[in-house]
C-alpha cells in the first residue's frame, strides 16, 4: 500500500493528507486546493470548465487531427486492426464529427447527449457546446484489447475556406482546445500529397498551444512517393509545420504508410518499418507515463490560473483572497513534489504498463520481426558462416596487406579498414569484435569478419555489443564441428 502523509509548514492549517494513489492525491488537491480559486474567481467562466473525477481516472487519451483523407480513421483502423462502430473510410470527407472510440464489453454507439451526462466519462463539460456539436459527438464501444489501455478520439476531417468554419454551428477550435487539455497525445495527420495548412487547420494547430510537448505529427502515405519526392516532401511539410507551431525545436514527424495494403514504393521498407515502430513505442508508453502527464496537467493549470487573475479587473471580482493564493502555492511547492515522489514509487511497485494487442501485438519473435534476418542477424538461421560467401573477395585484400604467419598487423588492417570512412569510433567497435582472440592482429577469417561488419554498418544497420555466435569465425568457435561445416562449405 502506497501512503503519504504530509503537513503543511507554518502551523497554519495542519492538516494531514493520506492518498493510496498518485491519482487519488491530484483529485484531492484540485478539489480542495486549485478549485475554489477557480470558482472564487470564475476562470471557468472566461478559460477552461472545472475538472471531474473522470477526467482523473480515465484511460489515457489519442486525439487525431488532420484534413480530409489524411488516413485518421484508417489510422484508427490499422491500430485496433479491426472495424469500430460508426467507421466510414473513403477519399471524400466521411467522418462528419468527432467519435470516441473506447473500451466496453458490449459493442455499440452511445450518441452525444446522452454521453455526457455518463459521470464515469469524461466528456460532461462538453455539454457547453450546445446541441450542434453534440449532435455530431458519439462514443463507439468495443471490446478491443487495445482500447483496455488507450481511447482514441477521431476528429471531423478539416477542409479550407471560411465556409467550412461557419456551417459547423459550434466553436471548432474551442472544442479541439478542450480536448487537447485533457488527452495525452495529439497527432497532427498530413498526406504526402496534401500538404498545405488550411486556414482552419492553422486555426486548429494554435488551439493546442502550451500543450507542445504532445504534440506528434505524422507524414502518411508516404509510400506513394519516391524517395526524391518524399525528401521534398519532408522538407515542404517541416516549412509549412514551422510557419504555424511556434517552438524553437524542431517537431519530430513520423513516416509510413498506416494501413494494411501493399506497399506502393517499397524502397523506403526499412524507414517507414523504423517509424512505424517509434510511432507504436511513443503510444505505448502512454498507460506508463499517465500518472505523470496527469500531474504535469496539473501544474500547469494551477499556473495558468494564478497567471491569469494578474491581468483582469478585480473591482468586477469578489476581493482578493490571499489565504486561497497562498493554498496554492503550498500545493505547488510541496504536495505536488511528494506526489512526484509517490509515482517513483508507483513505478516500481507496480507491473510494466502497456499498450497491447491489434497493431501493437509483439511479433519480433517471428520471421518478420523488425530487422529479422537483415544486418547483424542475417546468417543466423544458416548452416554456413555467412561471411564466407564474400570471403573469397575478402581473402583477395588480405593477401595485399603482407601478412605474417598468417595474420596482418594491426597498422596494415587499419589501413584498409579506413578505406570505408567509417569514423574511428565505429571502426575502433569494429576491431574490438572481429579481433577474437584479442592479439591485436587479424587472421583471414577474422580480417573477413571485419569487412563484413563493415558491410553491415555502411548498409545502415547497427552493430552488437557482443559478437553473435553465428558470426563468431569457425577456428576460433569452440564447437569442433564448426570447421567441418566450413571446411565443407569452402569445398
Amino acid at each position: 500500500m502506497f501512503t503519504w502523509v504530509n503537513k503543511e509548514q507554518g502551523g497554519r492549517n495542519k492538516e494531514g493528507d493520506m492518498f493510496q494513489t498518485v491519482t487519488e492525491g491530484l483529485q484531492s488537491l484540485y478539489a480542495k486546493k486549485l478549485l475554489p480559486l477557480e470558482e472564487t474567481y470564475l476562470f471557468h467562466d472566461f478559460h477552461s470548465p472545472a475538472l471531474e473525477d473522470a477526467d482523473f481516472q480515465n484511460k489515457p487519451m489519442v486525439l487525431l487531427v488532420g484534413q480530409y483523407s489524411t488516413g485518421k480513421t484508417t489510422f484508427i483502423r490499422y491500430l485496433l486492426e479491426q472495424d469500430f462502430p460508426g467507421m466510414r473510410i473513403g477519399p471524400e470527407p466521411t467522418t462528419d464529427g468527432f467519435i470516441a472510440v473506447m473500451y466496453n464489453e458490449n459493442e455499440g454507439i452511445v450518441p452525444g447527449n446522452a454521453l455526457v451526462v455518463d459521470p464515469k466519462k469524461p466528456f460532461r463539460k462538453l455539454n457547453a457546446f450546445g446541441n450542434a456539436f453534440l449532435n455530431r459527438f458519439i462514443c463507439s464501444q468495443m471490446p478491443n484489447q487495445v482500447l483496455q489501455s488507450i481511447s482514441i478520439i477521431d476528429t471531423p476531417g478539416i477542409l479550407s475556406g471560411e465556409k467550412q468554419r461557419i456551417s459547423r454551428g459550434y466553436d471548432f477550435s474551442e472544442v479541439l482546445r478542450w480536448f487537447g487539455e485533457r488527452v495525452d497525445r495529439i497527432i497532427l495527420l498530413f498526406d504526402a500529397h496534401k500538404l498545405d495548412i488550411s486556414d482552419e487547420f492553422s486555426q486548429a494547430i494554435k488551439a493546442f498551444r502550451g500543450q507542445d510537448d504532445k504534440i506528434r505529427v505524422v507524414l502518411n502515405k508516404a509510400d506513394q512517393v519516391d524517395t526524391q519526392q518524399l525528401m521534398r516532401v519532408y522538407g515542404a511539410l517541416m516549412w509549412s509545420l514551422g510557419k504555424v507551431i511556434n517552438t524553437p525545436e524542431v517537431v519530430r514527424v513520423y513516416l509510413g504508410s498506416f494501413w494494411a495494403k501493399p506497399l506502393q514504393n517499397a524502397e523506403n521498407r526499412h524507414l517507414f518499418e523504423a517509424e512505424t515502430q517509434d510511432v507504436f513505442r511513443d503510444i505505448q508508453s502512454l498507460p506508463r507515463n499517465a500518472a505523470l502527464r496527469k500531474l504535469n496537467d496539473l501544474i500547469k493549470r494551477a499556473r495558468l490560473a494564478k497567471e491569469q487573475l494578474q491581468h483582469y479587473d478585480f473591482s468586477k471580482f469578489p476581493s482578493l483572497k490571499v489565504k486561497l493564493i497562498e493554498s496554492v502555492d503550498r500545493m505547488l511547492s510541496t504536495k505536488i513534489s511528494s506526489l512526484m515522489n509517490m509515482i517513483r514509487e508507483e513505478e516500481s511497485k507496480q507491473p510494466t504498463q502497456m499498450v497491447m494487442g491489434g497493431a501493437f501485438e509483439d511479433s519480433s519473435d517471428g520471421p518478420f520481426g523488425h530487422g529479422y534476418g537483415e544486418g547483424i542477424s542475417a546468417g543466423a538461421d544458416t548452416e554456413d558462416w555467412i561471411v564466407s560467401r564474400d570471403k573469397h573477395r575478402y581473402d583477395e585484400i588480405f593477401y595485399t596487406l603482407m601478412p605474417i604467419n598468417g595474420k596482418v598487423t594491426g597498422i596494415n588492417a587499419k589501413r584498409e579498414m579506413m578505406n570505408s570512412r567509417l569514423p574511428n569510433t565505429v571502426l575502433g567497435k569494429i576491431w574490438k569484435l572481429a579481433d577474437c582472440d584479442k592479439d591485436g592482429m587479424l587472421d583471414d577469417e577474422e580480417f573477413a569478419l571485419a569487412q563484413h561488419l563493415i558491410k553491415i554498418k555502411l548498409e545502415g544497420f547497427e552493430l552488437p555489443i557482443e559478437l553473435p555466435n553465428h558470426l563468431v569465425p569457425p577456428s576460433h568457435r569452440k564447437d569442433p564441428t564448426a570447421d567441418i561445416l566450413y571446411n565443407h562449405q569452402e569445398d
